[in-house]
């Protein structure tokens, strides 16, 4: 008996190290107990149970989504995250600006939607920046086509429906983003969601702001917790594709 827990023991230490390799390079931007790091309207977030929360009641609506800031800026990173919704919509806005708005917390870029209902977790949301950008278990690569338009060359490599099984309704999931260069990966539940490879080089941006969403309408809730995110060196691009280090940031 004594051998069986040894060797029991010995594989639990195995695999905690492995887990601590894993995350090697991450940053902890929330630390469980304050917003200190971050800005948002007082009115809707706080920190209840380790987790930042953001809510809606009948009583203290939003007038438009609004968002929590963090400090830092995203360039090219690894984000893990997990959260939780009740009810509505949320997000996670990352490489974005700051929008124009009654207050200080509207913010536009992309978007790791997800939400209560059955149809938006995990695709890449332009928030006043484009709009759907890219659906779940769908490539899109984007370009501009002749007419000054945006185009999508749309690749599936799964279907939608076994995605959605993946995710957990009012309860906790984990989110992982991916963005290198201008290819941006979703994954929720280790599950990959989306992807996209931004090649409108007037509009699509190389860094900006991270920022957690609780959208206007309806009452909600959502919570966000063990939010730890990582910086990526550049990866060299071919000659042939130096321009793809362009960028818009006048939005």
């Amino acid at each position: 008996m004594k051998k069986i827990i040894t060797t029991m023991g010995l594989a639990a230490f195995v695999f905690a190290g492995q887990a601590v390799a894993a995350e090697k390079g991450f940053e902890k931007i929330f630390d469980g107990k304050t917003l200190k790091g971050w800005n948002g309207n007082p009115k809707f977030w706080s920190v209840k149970d380790g987790a930042m929360t953001g809510q809606t009641t009948k009583e203290n609506p939003t007038k438009g989504n609004t968002f929590i800031i963090w400090e830092g800026k995203t360039g090219d990173f690894d984000l893990r995250l997990d959260y939780k919704i009740i009810g509505g919509n949320s997000g996670i806005q990352y490489r974005s600006f700051k929008a124009d708005g009654p207050d200080e917390w509207r913010i536009g870029g992309y978007q790791a939607d997800f939400e209560a209902g059955d149809t938006y977790s995990g695709i890449c949301y332009g928030e006043r920046f484009r709009g759907i950008l890219s659906l779940r278990g769908k490539k899109t690569t984007l370009t501009v086509g002749d007419n000054g338009k945006l185009k999508k060359e749309v690749e599936e490599f799964s279907k939608d429906a076994d995605i959605a099984k993946a995710i957990k309704k009012e309860d906790w999931n984990s989110y992982r983003i991916v963005a290198r260069n201008f290819n941006l990966t979703h994954y929720i539940n280790d599950v990959k969601t989306t992807q996209v490879v931004d090649r409108d080089r007037k509009t699509r941006r190389a860094d900006g702001l991270l920022a957690l969403q609780l959208h206007a309408g309806p009452p909600m809730t959502v919570q966000f917790k063990n939010i730890r995110i990582k910086e990526l060196p550049k990866r060299a691009r071919k000659a042939g594709n130096a321009k793809e280090g362009s960028n818009n940031k006048n939005k």
